[in-house]
């Protein structure tokens, strides 16, 4: 079972005043939940895991967007640097595909992926899926059932972020970085409505903002 740093639901976090917090969201956001700091500490920590489990193997590393893609940017950071400063290294390609599966708040059951028709050439390969969160697992889900025809040698999925949630399929990644309350977050790349990726840490939206930048 992969191992996480937990954000209880009680968390009280810490006071916006006390960060960086670009002035055009300080009314948006309760608080700051997970400090950048953290996140990146805990990334270096994913990324050693992750070369310790696969390292043996050439790896094709897939950013879920638009979401993940400042998490894999760092998490690949961290890697090409083990594979600079340690005697075991790794290949390393990249590959994109996008996933959406909200509307405004609320997750739904239609999930659409963009960018599928080109996952056939992960055949035979090893392949690290990089998420930011996942929710219910049922988008995950859809994406590794997609991948299995493609036939890859090896899948592990990681991600940022796993949301405490009665909606919840039980799926559960092979790295995880944080399980986090069942509350709507948003920064450190991870939107509402395409808004708040510019924000360094993750926060908890308010209800005010959900209204202000609803669609």
């Amino acid at each position: 079972m992969a191992s996480f740093l937990q954000i209880a639901d009680d968390e009280k976090g810490h006071d916006l005043d006390l960060f960086c917090v670009p002035r055009h969201y300080e009314n948006d956001l309760e608080k700051v939940i997970i400090p950048h700091g953290l996140i990146m500490d805990r990334t270096e920590r994913l990324a050693r895991d992750i070369i310790r489990d696969m390292g043996g193997h050439h790896i094709v590393a897939l950013c879920v967007l638009k979401g993940g893609y400042k998490f894999f940017a760092d998490l690949l950071d961290y890697i090409k640097a083990l594979n600079q400063n340690s005697d075991k290294s790794v290949p390393l390609t990249v590959d994109f595909i996008r996933v959406k599966s909200y509307c405004n708040d609320k997750s739904t059951n239609d999930v659409k992926v963009i960018g599928g028709d080109e996952l056939s050439n992960l055949s035979g390969k090893n392949v690290l899926i990089v998420e930011d969160i996942v929710e219910t697992g049922r988008t995950m889900q859809t994406l590794l059932s997609l991948l299995s025809e493609c036939n890859p040698k090896m899948v592990k999925v990681v991600s940022l972020l796993v949301k405490r949630t009665p909606r919840s399929s039980g799926y559960r990644p092979d790295y995880i970085g944080f399980e986090v309350p069942d509350a709507f977050l948003v920064g450190y790349a991870l939107d509402y409505n395409e808004y708040f990726r510019d924000l360094s840490h993750i926060c908890i939206l308010n209800d005010q903002a959900k209204e202000k930048y609803k669609v």
